[in-house]
């Protein structure tokens, strides 16, 4: 089968075709022939190698969601799905055969859910982790209805998944945004739109004086920035935990601010979670951002677009030409 991978680690160049044995449900497991797969900023951690003695290869495929149709089901696997379902999943590289660029996936049968009806292949596969990365974080953060929220990156697929979220869940959202996207950030629901910028603290205190009740920094600006913003008992959600460093322990306790680290790995087959998402985007609460597409031969390209900044929606490697039609 077609993969997109690295046996040399690098920049974007470093992608390449490989032809490798294609795999097959075992089990406990499904198998799914993808026809789109994600490109995500945490793919580049196994192309430049800073993950790869966690992983199986070389080849080394990333890929962290996919979307397409399932088409093995392995002994002893339970799922409510059938051959043929259009399906959608937060996969793993990490695991063998579970890099989504690839024309087929294996994964423990519990972890997948069916596709949003009405959808593209395309858009289907920007919901598995980017959904669950922006569920985790406000689950986290743990806010009642009517108390305040602001989103950081609310531009950015996690901070837009998060900013509709917020508002399903009754609270009232503060996002940040640039000229270009302002109207962007509106029309996802945000209750106030504020600049984006090395005043977005200022600018939060002036929309909720003493502090927001939560705040999810999905650009990881760091706490130490943004703690001010935040009222004393409240919390700030930091993708990938990496805003954890930015303040020291002690200044967090002395604001009574609580971090909370987003740690994606924890959602991987929180199949209620994904399908509560799945119907949330059949509703029409989640927009499914498709920024472009690409077929396999130019991933290299669109790792490119997606590290020179600026891509509203996800990039899409394309693996079968039926994408257009759903």
């Amino acid at each position: 089968m077609k993969a997109v991978g690295v046996s040399r680690f690098g920049g974007p160049e470093a992608l390449e075709i490989f032809e490798i044995p294609e795999p097959h449900a075992g089990p406990g497991q499904v198998r799914i022939r993808v026809h789109a797969a994600t490109v995500n900023p945490g793919d580049r951690y196994l192309r430049n190698g800073a993950v790869a003695h966690l992983a199986p290869g070389p080849p080394y495929i990333p890929g962290m969601e996919t979307a397409g149709v399932l088409d093995e089901i392995g002994p002893e696997s339970v799922t409510g799905l059938r051959v043929g379902d259009r399906v959608t999943v937060m996969t793993m590289p990490l695991m063998e055969h579970a890099g989504g660029y690839a024309e087929y996936v294996v994964l423990p049968a519990s972890w997948v859910v069916r596709a949003p009806a009405g959808v593209t292949y395309a858009q289907a596969a920007t919901l598995p982790m980017n959904g669950l990365t922006a569920r985790q974080a406000l689950d986290l953060l743990a806010l009642t209805p009517g108390q305040t929220l602001a989103v950081i990156g609310a531009a950015g697929v996690v901070g837009g998944y998060a900013v509709q979220l917020a508002k399903a869940d009754g609270l009232t959202v503060i996002a940040d945004a640039s000229p270009a996207d302002r109207e962007l950030v509106h029309a996802l629901g945000a209750d106030t739109v504020i600049p984006r910028g090395d005043a977005v603290t200022d600018h939060i205190l002036r929309e909720a004086p003493g502090g927001v009740h939560g705040l999810l920094d999905a650009a990881v600006l760091g706490s130490a920035t943004l703690a001010p913003a935040v009222r004393p008992g409240g919390g700030i959600a930091v993708l990938l935990g990496e805003g954890a460093k930015a303040m020291p322990p002690g200044e967090l306790g002395r604001r009574s601010v609580r971090l909370h680290p987003v740690n994606v790995p924890d959602s991987l087959g929180d199949h209620v979670r994904l399908d509560r998402l799945r119907a949330q985007a059949e509703d029409g609460v989640l927009t499914l951002r498709v920024a472009g597409t690409f077929p396999p031969e130019q991933a290299s390209d669109a790792h490119r677009l997606l590290e020179a900044g600026g891509v509203r929606g996800r990039l899409v490697l394309r693996f079968r030409e039926e994408d257009a039609d759903g």
